[in-house]
């Protein structure tokens, strides 16, 4: 269920972000046009709040240029930038408590299911560790792999705070342990 951008073919997002990387501000936009909204949508489900996303991916891009002079190209462009998202929206919630959003922000039409509201709650309530892989790897869609990645955690404590986060979920809404 992760997005994945896939850019034109006329847009090459390894030379915008060399571009970027020497201070263009066009190539900064055109980096912006292509990954700013799953970047967005990634900062939205963590943090819980517009606003605080918005803040996520406003910072990402400003620190951007320097960011990208430590950028090494041995991974994809996009899975280095919801990297530096992730750590960047969970270095906001550190120290306060958040909602974290099952629905997208987009999704304005959306009409809530019977049951939302309690698992909405219950993931509220989960520590901000077992609550951020919850977030990428069961309502993103991102591998154990790329959570771990994102968090800076092993696969194996991705695995198991997702077990713990899912044993948690179950209690809280009612189901066996």
């Amino acid at each position: 269920m992760a997005t994945r951008l896939e850019p034109s073919p006329a847009v090459d997002p390894v030379v915008l972000a060399e571009q970027a990387r020497e201070g263009s501000s066009g190539a900064l936009g055109g980096l912006y046009r292509l990954f700013g909204p799953v970047l967005f949508r990634l900062a939205y489900r963590v943090t819980g709040s517009r606003e605080d996303a918005e803040d996520v991916v406003h910072d990402v891009f400003v620190a951007l240029p320097e960011a990208l002079k430590g950028y090494e190209e041995r991974g994809r462009l996009d899975a280095w930038l919801r990297r530096l998202t992730a750590r960047r929206a969970l270095m906001k919630l550190s120290g306060r408590r958040r909602h974290v959003a099952l629905e997208p922000a987009h999704d304005e039409g959306h009409l809530p299911r019977e049951g939302d509201h309690d698992l909405q709650a219950a993931v509220n309530a989960l520590p901000v560790p077992l609550r951020s892989v919850v977030v990428l790897k069961e309502i993103e869609g991102y591998s154990h792999a790329e959570t771990a990645e994102m968090l800076g955690i092993s696969v194996v404590t991705s695995r198991v705070r997702l077990m713990r986060a899912m044993s948690r979920l179950r209690r809280t809404l009612g189901g066996k342990p």
